[in-house]
C-alpha cells in the first residue's frame, strides 16, 4: 500500500509537529518532504502531497479541504521568527519587500499595515535577502529561520519590548551601514492590533486520505515532540549555529503547537480581516476532522 505523503515546513518551528515521525516511533511510515511553506501549499494544492502544513491563508484559497484537529504553529504575543525590519518608524514606511517564502505573514502585513498602522506602502515579493530587501525597500519582512537569528541577534544588543518592538544598529544586523533599524515582532502587532493569537499554519488535507489511525498518528507525532523540545534545539543549534538555550526558550514560549477555542478565534479574526481587505474571495467557514473509534467527521463552523 502506497504510503501517504506529507509536505512539511523545514523551518524549526515545525520540528516538535514532525519529531515522531522523523525521529520517532513512526518514523519510516509516512512519505515525508520538506520546503518552506509556500511549496508546501503548492504541493497539496496540486495532489503532490496528501497532507502538509499550509500557511492559514492558504486553507482560504485551495478548496476542498478539511484541517485536522488541535495542530497548528501558533503565537501567543511575541513570536520572534516573524519580523519587519524598517529603516524608518512603521508609520512613515512607504516601500515593503515581503519575503517570497510566506503567504500567510504577507496577508498579515498587509492586514496590519491597513488596518493597524493606517499606511498603504507599494509592496513587492523578494528573496528573503536582507540586505538587498532593504537596499530596494523602506522595509523587509522576513519569516522563519532566517528571522530567528536575526530576533536572537538583537536581542543581545537591544532592548525588547513585550511586542517585540526594538531599535538596532544596522551592524548588529549584518549590514555595514551606520543606520538604525526599527524591528517588529508581527505576531505582537497583531496581538495589539486584535487582542488575539496568530495562527499562521494548519495540518491540512484532503477528505478521502484521512482515516482515524491518521489522525491519531498526527496527534502522537506532536505529543512526542512536545517531550524532546531539548534534543530538537541541540539538533538545531548544531545545524543553525545558535545557542540552544535560545532555541528551546523558542520552542517551549513563543511558538505554540495548539489549536484551543482562543486560537480558533484568532485563525477566524485573520480571515476576515483578509476577506475585507479582499486577500481572500470570501471568507468560508473551517471544516474540521474529528475522529470517533471507527470513522472521521467533517463539521464546519
Amino acid at each position: 500500500m502506497q504510503k501517504l505523503r506529507i509536505s512539511i515546513v523545514q523551518y524549526l518551528n515545525t520540528a516538535p509537529l514532525v519529531w515522531g515521525f522523523t525521529n520517532g516511533p513512526l518514523s519510516g511510515k509516512y512519505d515525508l518532504s520538506f520546503t518552506v511553506p509556500s511549496q508546501c501549499a503548492e504541493a497539496l494544492r496540486t495532489g503532490a502531497a496528501d497532507i502538509a502544513i499550509i500557511p492559514a491563508i492558504e486553507y482560504q484559497r485551495i478548496p476542498g479541504l478539511v484541517v485536522l484537529p488541535d495542530l497548528a504553529i501558533a503565537s501567543q504575543n511575541r513570536v520572534r521568527s516573524l519580523l519587519i525590519l524598517a529603516k524608518k518608524p512603521i508609520e512613515q514606511v512607504g516601500s515593503f519587500a515581503l519575503d517570497r517564502s510566506s503567504r500567510s505573514t504577507q496577508a498579515l502585513t498587509r492586514i496590519l499595515a491597513a488596518e493597524h498602522w493606517k499606511i498603504s506602502p507599494k509592496f513587492f515579493e523578494a528573496e528573503p535577502d536582507l540586505h538587498a530587501m532593504l537596499e530596494n525597500a523602506d522595509a523587509a519582512l522576513l519569516i522563519g529561520d532566517p528571522a530567528l537569528r536575526i530576533s536572537i541577534a538583537i536581542e543581545k544588543k537591544s532592548t525588547v519590548s513585550p511586542q517585540g518592538r526594538a531599535v538596532c544598529q544596522a551592524a548588529t544586523l549584518g549590514i555595514m551601514s551606520a543606520e538604525i533599524f526599527h524591528v517588529y515582532d508581527v505576531v505582537g502587532e497583531w496581538r495589539k492590533f486584535s487582542s488575539l493569537p496568530a495562527v499562521m499554519a494548519v495540518w491540512a488535507a484532503r477528505p478521502e486520505v484521512l482515516t482515524p489511525e491518521v489522525l491519531a498518528d498526527f496527534a502522537a507525532s506532536r505529543d512526542f515532540g512536545l517531550t524532546q523540545i531539548a534534543a530538537i534545539s541541540l539538533e538545531a543549534a548544531h545545524d543553525l549555529e545558535l545557542p540552544q538555550q535560545a532555541l528551546e526558550s523558542y520552542l517551549r514560549h513563543n511558538i505554540d503547537f495548539s489549536l484551543g477555542e482562543e486560537n480558533r478565534r484568532g485563525l477566524e479574526r485573520y480571515f476576515h480581516e483578509a476577506a475585507t481587505l479582499g486577500l481572500i474571495a470570501r471568507d468560508k467557514k473551517i471544516a474540521w476532522a474529528s475522529a470517533t473509534k471507527e470513522t472521521v467527521q467533517i463539521s464546519a463552523e
